[in-house]
Order: structure tokens, then C-alpha cells, then sequence
């Protein structure tokens, strides 16, 4: 089990006069399920992106296991410990699924023997169920497919810490069920995974932990049901008739 200290403090990013993300601090210190919750414009997206290093933050540090990665590129961060996903999938669509599980195995273990590699990759797709695509071109998948090659990219690299950025959005149900499965797995496997979604269904079903953000700073931070009970949430995101 990989060891996990995630440590945020005080993050601040501002874009011009648009201060984005607030002050915001958390740590996460065991291989907890977290959703990252919060209406449009709260700063989630902003703040994976400060994490995961494609954002300086103006203010504040990050900490992953001991090491400083605010302000790290992304490689590096990933190196670290820490990955993420994207909204709009990344893949690369002149190659083939093999190839795009390839490029982030060899990436992160450039001496490994590609035999290896490829064994490791196969045996991600079929926890995927997509192993039966490994020859197609990324771009002749669905857009379900894509995000179940993306989710399996994101696996070659072997984080401690997973953030899943709308990993349901635009996706048959019938592939909800199997990214649910994918999440309860890699869950089990001891890494640390933060999910943000705006299927609000899967993210009380799935976290034992929620994040809440509004006008980029954290506004709750707790055990599911207290935190869909705080007045302040309610107001801000889930409306008054939720229940």
C-alpha cells in the first residue's frame, strides 16, 4: 500500500482581481474516497488544477508525503504520487488503446521490460472491460470508452492519490456501473481517491468524505450526511428541498 500525506495549506489562486480559490487547506492522510463538491464557479476545477500542477498557486503549499509539489510541473507531481483525470478525455487518438496504456507504463518505469509493461496494461483494460479494444484507435472509441482508457492511463502510473474530475459525465449508464467498480477497486488497493462529479447520486453513494467549495473557499468538510445537513451547504449548492 502506497503511503499517503496530502497536505494543502492555504491555497490561494487568483487570476487577475478573480480570486478562484480562497484560502483553502485539507489534508488527507489515509486512503479515504473524498467528494469535491460545489456549484459552477466554486473552484474545483481551478483547484485540481493547482494540485496536480498545471497551476501555480499565488499563495500557499502543497505537501505530498514529506515533498513540496505546488508550483511542480505535472510530470513531476505525478511522479510524486499524485494523478488526475480531465473533464474532456486526453487521449491520443492516432494510437491504439495498447498504445495509449504504453506511453504513461513506460513513462513512469522507463527500465521496465515492455513485456511487463504490456502485461500490466492488459490486465487494467479487462478490470476496465475494454481489453477486447486494445488494437482500436482511441479516436474510434464512445466517448464512455474514452473515459474508461483515460481512467486506465491514469492507472499505469501508479498514484497514491487520485483525483477524478466528472468521470460520469456524458456516459452510458451502462459504463457508470463499470467506472463505479473501477472506483471501489482501486479504493480497496489502498489508494486515496477525491472525486468531483455533479452526480450527486454517486458521490454520497461512494464517499466516506466531502469537500465542499463556494466562491473558492471550503465550506464544509466532513462525513457525508452531516455535510448535506449544514446549513450553509444547503444554501449554497443542494437547495432546499434536498433530502
Amino acid at each position: 500500500m502506497s503511503e499517503i500525506n496530502l497536505e494543502l495549506n492555504s491555497i490561494v489562486m487568483r487570476f487577475g482581481g478573480n480570486q478562484a480559490v480562497d484560502h483553502v487547506s485539507f489534508s488527507v492522510i489515509k486512503p479515504q474516497l473524498i467528494g469535491m463538491i460545489g456549484p459552477n464557479g466554486a473552484g474545483k476545477t481551478t483547484l485540481t488544477n493547482v494540485m496536480s500542477g498545471m497551476l501555480k498557486p499565488t499563495n500557499g503549499t502543497i505537501y505530498l508525503n514529506g515533498r513540496r509539489i505546488d508550483g511542480h510541473p505535472p510530470y513531476d507531481v505525478v511522479r510524486a504520487g499524485l494523478g488526475r483525470t480531465f473533464q474532456i478525455t486526453r487521449a491520443l487518438g492516432r494510437m491504439t488503446v495498447m498504445e495509449n496504456m504504453m506511453v504513461p507504463g513506460l513513462a513512469i518505469r522507463p527500465r521496465a521490460r515492455r513485456a511487463d509493461i504490456e502485461a500490466r496494461a492488459h490486465e487494467i483494460l479487462d478490470l476496465l472491460t475494454i481489453d477486447h479494444l486494445t488494437n482500436e484507435l482511441s479516436r474510434a472509441l464512445s466517448g464512455g470508452q474514452r473515459k474508461l482508457l483515460e481512467l486506465g492511463r491514469l492507472l499505469m502510473l501508479d498514484p497514491a492519490v487520485i483525483i477524478l474530475d466528472e468521470p460520469f459525465a456524458g456516459v452510458h449508464p451502462r459504463l457508470q456501473e463499470t467506472i463505479y467498480s473501477y472506483i471501489h477497486r482501486v479504493h480497496e488497493d489502498g489508494k486515496a481517491i477525491i472525486l468531483i462529479s455533479h452526480n450527486m447520486g454517486a458521490v454520497f453513494e461512494l464517499s466516506q468524505r466531502l469537500i465542499v467549495l463556494n466562491n473558492g473557499a471550503l465550506i464544509a468538510d466532513g462525513e457525508p450526511q452531516a455535510v448535506k445537513s449544514d446549513p450553509a451547504v444547503i444554501e449554497a449548492y443542494l437547495g432546499e428541498d434536498e433530502d
